[in-house]
Parts: structure tokens; sequence; C-alpha cells
């Protein structure tokens, strides 16, 4: 704005007297003040800012806006304020000031200075609004957001304790399968020493090695704190360090090539299982009249989800002795089916190698 209008800046028929009418009938709360006279006071204001404040045109005019504040206006606006209206700036803000009856209202206001044809202020305009409701449903949501918060956190933490009651049991659990499984494979062992040679202490003894994988799954698991998953590459190096704690080092090794594998825990039994029997078969078959070799674990990701190599330099499947009683065959055969697997058994030249695919869903790996 460059000055109030002149007759000559009207449309035709427009006078300054119906220019005046108009701001006096606007709804919006309106406000002038005069920076050349002493303390910048009220010079003008219309009907609606009259209806805002409840004051009347004698009360307001040749005093300053402050008649306004009280304990609720926020100084650091009023200082924002006072620094622009004295650089002559436009100025926008929002503060609390007062009804004449005490009341406190929400005062959005924007200020612009009105200049002469030099640029000199001549009066400051203010159009005013009142934002009381808005600031009360405001505060009405933060309020409400805010016993939400409390709430979601007190339901969070009520699930975070079930869930870690849950993730204790669950291990109690697993440790006492464990312990159970260990009693199981002890008991089975003491037998098969009591049992004269033959097929059925080696079937004793056997069981007993396949009860004690399965302990050592369990063992393996109990002490995570995921009871959901674990890691396929430590659960088999663990798993594998107990087959080997027996074995000659110069005379036969395991060795393990494993990557790294988060699997639902609901995969460790009978994973535990085929790789034992496996192992285990190896050891006892691939390296007859003391021949020394190695046995090679390998399992990384593939496009149809796991790939499980065990693989022995051993005499082979032609030339290693028939086993008509032997259950290890068909368990193994029996564990894939049920890991929804696909399994090849190959002369590895020289030795064995056994190759199974494992399907792995969102749920079963991550």
């Amino acid at each position: 704005m460059t000055g109030f209008p002149s007759e000559a800046s009207l449309p035709p028929g427009i006078t300054v007297e119906v220019f005046v009418a108009a701001f006096e009938a606007s709804p919006t709360p309106m406000v002038v003040t005069d920076p050349r006279r002493g303390d910048n006071p009220i010079v003008w204001v219309n009907g609606a800012f009259l209806a805002l404040t409840g004051y009347s045109r004698d009360e307001l005019y040749g005093r300053n806006c402050r008649l306004l504040q009280g304990a609720l206006t926020d100084a650091s606006v009023l200082q924002a304020m006072r620094e622009a209206l004295a650089a002559g700036r436009s100025f926008e803000g929002e503060v609390f000031n007062y009804r004449k009856d005490g009341t406190p209202f929400l005062n959005g206001m924007t200020i612009n200075p009105v200049r002469d044809a030099s640029g000199k202020v001549l009066f400051f305009f203010s159009a005013q609004a009142d934002m009381t409701d808005k600031y009360r449903l405001e505060t009405a949501m933060r309020h409400a957001n805010d016993a939400l918060e409390r709430q979601v956190g007190q339901r969070t933490a009520d699930l975070q304790s079930a869930l870690e009651q849950k993730t204790a049991l669950l291990h109690e659990v697993d440790h006492r399968v464990k312990n159970n499984l260990q009693v199981i494979s002890s008991l089975m062992l003491l037998k098969a020493r009591r049992t004269p040679a033959g097929e059925a202490r080696e079937a004793l003894q056997s069981m007993a090695d396949r009860i004690g994988a399965l302990s050592t799954a369990h063992r393996m698991l109990y002490p995570e704190g995921d009871v959901t998953c674990f890691d396929f590459k430590e659960f088999t190096a663990d798993l594998i360090a107990d087959l080997a704690a027996g074995l000659d080092g110069d005379r036969t090794r395991i060795e393990t090539e494993i990557e790294s594998l988060a699997l639902s825990a609901a995969m460790a039994a009978p994973l535990a299982l085929l790789i034992h029997e496996l192992a285990t078969n190896a050891l006892r078959h691939a390296f007859p009249k003391a021949r020394s070799g190695r046995i090679v674990v390998e399992a990384k990701r593939c496009e149809a989800g796991m790939r499980l190599v065990i693989e022995d330099d051993g005499v082979g499947l032609k030339a290693a002795a028939p086993n008509p009683a032997g259950f290890g065959h068909t368990l193994v055969e029996m564990v894939v089916r049920q890991l929804r697997g696909t399994l090849d058994w190959s002369d590895a030249g020289p030795g064995t190698r056994i190759a199974i695919t494992i399907p792995l869903t969102t749920a079963a790996v991550s």
C-alpha cells in the first residue's frame, strides 16, 4: 500500500467515504495506528474489532494496542512485532490478547505499513482474526495425541513384557527338552554297552547318537535371544565341532563352508539330524582300514532356497560295504521330504557327494 486512496485513485462513482464504509462493514476485525504520534496510538477501528474486543471507540482511540495484553501474551512475539514495526516492515503472528471483560483470545494478526508517495510510514493497518477455536482444537488434538502415545507406549511395554515372558518360556522348554533328550541318549548308550556285539548294539548306538544330535540342536537354540530363527553358519559350526571332538585330526577331518543364513527355528532339528546322519555315515563307511580323508559340508543360498552339500573323498558308494539293516539312507530321505527338498546321491570321484536343495520361504529365512 502506498497510502490511503485518494478520490482520483478510486473507481468512478466510489468515494473515500464509500471506501471507508466498506472497511467498516467488513466482518474482519481491522485497526489503524499512527506511528507519527507518541506511542503509536489507535486512530481507527471497525465494528468487527469492537465486537471482538468488547471495547468502545472512545475507550480505544488514542491508546496503544498494549491495553489488550495480559498474562498469557507471549513476550517473544511482542518483541518480534516491535522490531518489525520499528523497521517499517510487515508482521504476521499469533498472540494472546484480552477482551474488556478479561476473557483471553488468540489473536491472529497481519500488520502492514501504509506509506505516502515518498515512502514514509503514515499508518499501520492491521487485519485480525479470532483464532481461539483453532487453538482449542489444536490443544485438544495435542492432548489426545499425547494420551494416545501414552496408551501406545503402555501397550507396547505390555506386549514387550509378554514377548519376553514367552521367549523365556520357550528357552526353558528348549532347555528341558535338551536335558530330556540327553537323558534318553544316555540310557540308550548304557543299554548298548550291555548288549552283545551285533546289529542290536549298533542300532542302539546309532539311535543314541541321533537323539544326541537333536539334543545338541536344542542346546544351541535356547540361549538365543530370538526364538523364531537361528544362524545356520554358527549352528552348523557347533554341530560339526561336536562330531569332530573325538576324531584323529591327522587322519580324518571335517571342513565347513557355510554361508550365514537366518533360518526358521522349526528347521533346526531336522537339519541337525540330516547333517549328523550324513557326516556320521561318511565317518563310519567312507574311510575303512584306517584310510585318511576329509569330509566337506557346504551350504549357500541358491535360487530355489538353500543348497546343502556333504562330500567326502573316501571309497565311494560302490566300494562301501553293504548294510541291509541300515536305517540311515531311509532316515535322510524322510527328513528331506519333511523339509520339502530334493536329494541327489552321486560319486565324487573319489568319494561320495550328497546334494540337497531345500526351499526357503520368507517365514523360514531372512
